[in-house]
């Protein structure tokens, strides 16, 4: 297991897979916060950035500022739900600038938008209410190789989190095994 100084490789090709595996994850939750505020379009922005990307775009300083601009996005939605999907859609835009780092944080960077995803369609069909039959189990399924080999060259996800670092973790043990 690489130590968490260790540099990885980390290609461009690995970098597209995996904005457009956390885009198409966030994009799951979209709705949950367009329903809240439909008139703002920066998470939509950023997840259509991250997929931009993914398809062959430049990885440019606008890309991260659509995420920063989800972010702010989800620092003002009012519901939790549309927090966490707008938090989705930041990572999704965050996914492309991933450090080669052998760093436990950098699962979050891959594996978030997931979990955002995730625990934003948990809080709208209710706390008792597992998401694992949703995003999760839909993020499991459909990962690229890339995210499964990138996942393989960094330590296992960081304790803590909340409820969506233990989506993370959960995510993190399944693509590994």
């Amino acid at each position: 297991m690489p130590t968490e100084s260790d540099k990885i490789e980390l290609s461009e090709h690995e970098l597209r897979e995996i904005a457009g595996y956390a885009a198409d994850c966030a994009r799951r939750a979209l709705s949950i916060f367009e329903q809240s505020l439909p008139a703002d379009t920066r998470p939509r922005d950023a997840i259509d950035a991250a997929q931009a990307f993914a398809a062959g775009g430049k990885r440019t300083g606008a890309l991260r500022q659509s995420g920063w601009a989800a972010y702010r996005a989800a620092q003002e939605a009012a519901s939790p739900a549309a927090v966490e999907a707008a938090r989705a859609a930041s990572h999704a835009a965050g996914a492309a600038f991933l450090h080669p780092l052998a760093n436990a944080h950098q699962v979050k960077h891959i594996l978030g938008a997931a979990a955002h995803a995730a625990r934003a369609e948990e809080l709208t069909s209710g706390e008792g209410q597992p998401a694992t039959a949703g995003t999760l189990e839909w993020a499991r399924h459909h990962a690229p190789t890339a995210v499964t080999a990138v996942l393989g060259r960094l330590p296992a996800a960081p304790s803590g989190g909340g409820r969506v670092g233990e989506f993370i973790r959960d995510l993190d043990a399944a693509l590994r095994a």
